[in-house]
């Protein structure tokens, strides 16, 4: 598990469930991932610029056209909402999770 920077988040109408498409920095030794994620209750302003925690090293998998590569990671509230797990200092992109 990583730290990572969100840099992009895009629209994805094409998931079964809500959805955003992320774009997010790991740092230079794994460089920058994709990841589809079902953190609907962000808005994008509030995930870009983040830093989140993913699971860097799970094989990629194909969901509808994308590509995702990270798994990132949160807990389920009581409504079954993800709330996203992430260093609640700065930290840099691809520092290991200990």
């Amino acid at each position: 598990m990583r730290v990572g920077r969100v840099l992009a988040v895009e629209e994805f109408p094409e998931a079964r469930h809500p959805a955003w498409k992320l774009r997010i920095d790991f740092g230079p030794e794994i460089g920058v991932r994709r990841s589809s994620a079902r953190i609907t209750n962000y808005t994008r302003a509030e995930l870009e610029g983040t830093l989140v925690v993913g699971v860097v090293n799970f094989p990629p998998r194909q969901i509808g056209p994308v590509r995702s590569e990270v798994l990132v990671l949160g807990a389920l509230d009581d409504e079954q909402r993800v709330i996203l797990l992430r260093p609640d200092r700065e930290v840099a992109p691809g520092s290991r999770i200990a």
